[in-house]
C-alpha cells in the first residue's frame, strides 16, 4: 500500500510516495516518488500516480490460450466428457431443458460457490435467501410481469420457422435461424411465464406461475429480511435459483434454454443517498470496452474504452450502480475470463425495462458471438412500492442516518450461471498440438476434480501410499484415484477434464515419503514431500504460489 510521508530536511518540509513491500519475510519501505513542499500539491501528486498504476495493471491483460470450437460442438464435447446431457435423452430428448453430469455439477457448484464468496460471505452488508419458484399470484400482477412479460412470434419467410422478438425490436429484426426476413404481419404476442395449477382438482384450483426471475423473492421477502437480521441500509439481499422462461425456441446449447439459473441480489439504498463510501480507486480506474446509447442510435457498433470514473463523469449512472458494475466485472475476472471478451453495453432509452432508469449488459464474446452473461439495472423504488400497492402492507425500513422511515431504491447486479459456465468452458477449451489431445484449461479454483493420484506400479506398497494419499486430499477437494492405462493416457484424461494436478507415486515415493506433482498447463513436474502436499495444494489452487517455486523441480520422465 502506498502512503504520503512529510520529511524536514534543513527545516524545510517535504512529502514523498512510501510503499511498504515484503521481501524474504521483512516489511520494507521503498520511495516511490517526491510529490512537493506542500500537502495539498503531494495529495495531487500521489493521486495521479496512483491513478497511473491502475491504469497500467489494467493495461497488462493476461495472456489466454483457447481453440475456437463451435457451439454444437462443445455440446458434443459437454456430452461425451460427463459435463451436460440432454434431459430426458432416452425418450428423444426435450427441447430447451438441459441436465448437468458429474463433471458438470461439480464446476457449476464451484462458480456458484465463487459468486457466494465474493458476493455474499465476504461482506457485511449483505445477507441470503432461497425462496420458491412459485409466489403468490399478486406477485407478478404487481410486479408488471402479468402486464409487460411478453413477445411476439414472428415467422420467418425464407426457413419458414418461428422467433422470439422483442417488440421494440419487430421493424428492423431478422431471422435468429437464417438471416431472412420476418413476416411482421404474423406477428402475435407471447407470454413466456409458465402457468401452474395449485390444487389437484381443476375447478378448485388457482393458477399461478414459475418465477421467470429470482428478483421478486427479494422484494417479498423484505420485511421479514429487515425484522429478523438487524441489517441497516444500504444493504443487499440475495439469491441464486432455477427460473422458467417459455421461449418459442430455444437455442445455442445451454445459452437459450427454458431452464435456468440465476444469480442476483437487490442491494437497498436510502432514494436520497447519492455518494458511495466504498467506491475507491479499484473501481473508478478499471477501464472496460463499452458500446454506449449514442453509438447505438448512430446504428453503430464501435466498442469505445473508458473506465468507471468516465462513466460517472459522464452521468451514465450514480456511484453505487458504479459501484456494483465494477464488482461484477472484478469477480468475472476472478473467475479466469478474459477480460478482452468482455464489453458492456448501455441500454437505449426505447429498450430499458418497465422499471429500470438505467441498464447495462455484460457481454461474452463467445465463438458463436457477443452474447449476455450478466446485467446491471437501477431499478429505484418501483418493485417496493408497486408490492405496497397491490399487498396493502408497509415495506419501509428506518434509515437511522437521516432518522426517516423510507421506501429504498435498488440496484440489481444478475448474473445468468449457466451462461458463465459456458464462458468458462468455451474459454478453457484447448486443443494441445504436442499432445495430440485436448486441454480444458479451467482455473484450479474452479476445476471439477483439483487432483487426479497415480500410483505407476501396481504393487500393494505403491497402492498404499497412493490410497492414503487419496485420503489425506479428498478431505479437503474432489479429487481421483485412477490406476488404469499407461500413465500417459492417465494424463490425458485428466488434461481432457479440467484437472490442473496429477500426482504420481513411484518407486522412490516409499523411500523418500515425497510424490510427484505435474501441471496441466504446462506439463512441468516438482518434488513434494507427502508431509507438505496438502498445504503446497491448497497454494496452487488458490495461485497463491507459482508451480516452479511450490517444490524441488523434476526433469524426469515418468512412463
Amino acid at each position: 500500500m502506498a502512503f504520503i510521508v512529510k520529511k524536514n530536511i534543513h527545516g524545510k518540509e517535504y512529502y514523498y510516495l512510501n510503499e511498504n513491500k515484503r521481501v524474504n519475510g521483512k516489511v520494507k519501505t521503498k520511495t516511490l516518488a517526491y510529490l512537493g513542499k506542500t500537502r495539498k500539491d503531494a495529495e495531487k501528486k500521489a493521486r495521479e500516480i496512483i491513478d497511473s498504476k491502475i491504469k497500467n495493471a489494467n493495461d497488462k491483460s493476461e495472456k489466454f490460450e483457447s481453440t475456437k470450437i463451435s457451439i454444437e460442438d462443445l455440446a458434443v464435447f459437454c456430452k461425451r466428457k460427463g459435463f451436460v446431457f440432454p434431459s430426458g435423452e432416452i425418450y428423444g430428448g426435450f427441447s430447451g431443458f438441459w441436465d448437468l453430469g458429474p463433471l458438470g455439477i461439480e464446476l457449476f457448484n464451484n462458480i456458484k460457490q465463487s459468486w457466494w464468496k465474493f458476493f455474499v460471505q465476504g461482506r457485511k452488508n449483505m445477507v441470503g435467501i432461497d425462496a420458491s419458484v412459485i409466489s403468490h399470484p399478486k406477485t407478478w400482477k404487481a410486479s408488471g410481469h402479468v402486464e409487460n412479460f411478453s413477445d411476439v412470434s414472428v415467422k420467418c419467410k425464407k426457413c419458414k420457422k418461428f422467433n422470439k422478438i422483442d417488440k421494440q425490436e419487430l421493424s428492423y429484426a431478422k431471422c435468429g435461424f437464417c438471416h431472412g426476413d420476418l413476416d411482421k404481419e404474423s406477428a402475435k404476442d407471447l407470454n413466456l411465464m409458465f402457468t401452474v395449477q395449485i390444487g389437484p382438482i381443476k375447478e378448485d384450483s388457482i393458477i399461478s406461475y414459475l418465477r421467470p426471475e429470482t428478483a421478486q423473492g427479494m422484494f417479498l421477502n423484505f420485511k421479514n429480511v429487515v425484522n429478523t437480521s438487524r441489517i441497516r441500509l444500504p444493504f443487499g439481499i440475495a439469491q441464486i435459483g432455477k427460473c422458467f422462461r417459455n421461449e418459442i425456441a430455444p437455442r445455442d446449447f445451454l445459452f437459450r434454454s427454458r431452464e435456468f439459473t440465476i444469480a442476483e441480489f437487490e442491494f437497498f439504498i436510502n432514494p436520497e443517498e447519492e455518494k458511495c463510501e466504498i467506491l475507491d480507486e479499484k473501481h473508478l480506474g478499471l477501464k472496460i470496452r463499452i458500446l454506449d446509447a449514442e453509438t447505438q442510435f448512430m446504428k453503430k457498433k464501435d466498442l469505445k474504452e473508458i473506465t468507471i470514473g468516465k462513466m460517472l463523469e459522464e452521468k451514465k449512472l450514480g456511484e453505487w450502480h458504479a459501484y456494483w458494475l465494477a464488482e461484477q466485472i472484478l469477480w468475472l475476472k476472478n473467475l479466469g475470463l478474459d477480460m478482452n471478451r468482455i464489453k458492456i453495453r448501455e441500454h437505449m432509452k426505447d429498450e430499458l425495462s418497465h422499471y429500470s432508469s438505467a441498464t447495462f449488459d455484460v457481454d461474452y464474446e463467445y465463438s458463436f458471438g457477443s452474447k449476455e452473461i450478466a446485467g446491471n439495472s437501477n431499478r429505484g423504488v418501483y418493485d417496493l412500492n408497486q408490492h405496497i400497492k397491490e399487498s396493502g402492507e408497509k415495506l419501509e425500513i428506518f434509515d437511522e442516518k437521516t432518522q426517516k422511515s423510507v421506501v429504498p431504491k435498488v440496484i440489481e447486479p444478475t448474473f445468468g450461471m449457466e451462461r458463465i459456465f459456458l464462458a468458462v468452458l468455451s474459454q478453457a477449451y484447448f486443443y494441445d498440438e504436442k499432445r495430440q489431445n485436448i486441454v480444458l484449461k479451467i482455473n484450479p479454483k474452479l476445476s471439477p476434480i483439483k487432483a487426479s493420484i497415480f500410483p505407476i506400479v501396481k504393487k500393494p506398497e505403491f497402492e498404499k501410499i497412493a490410497k492414503d494419499v487419496f485420503d489425506l486430499l479428498k478431505e479437503e477437494w474432489n479429487v481421483s484415484h485412477d490406476k488404469s492405462g499407461s500413465i500417459g493416457r492417465r494424463y490425458a484424461r485428466n488434461d481432457e477434464i479440467g484437472t490442473p494436478f496429477c500426482i504420481t507415486i513411484d518407486e522412490d515415493s516409499s523411500k523418500n515419503k515425497d510424490v510427484t506433482i505435474r501441471e496441466r498447463d504446462t506439463t512441468k513436474q516438482i518434488r513434494v514431500k507427502i508431509s507438505q502436499l496438502k498445504d503446497v495444494l491448497k497454494k496452487l489452487i488458490s495461485q497463491e504460489i507459482r508451480f516452479e517455486k511450490a517444490g524441488k523441480i523434476f526433469k524426469g520422465k515418468i512412463s
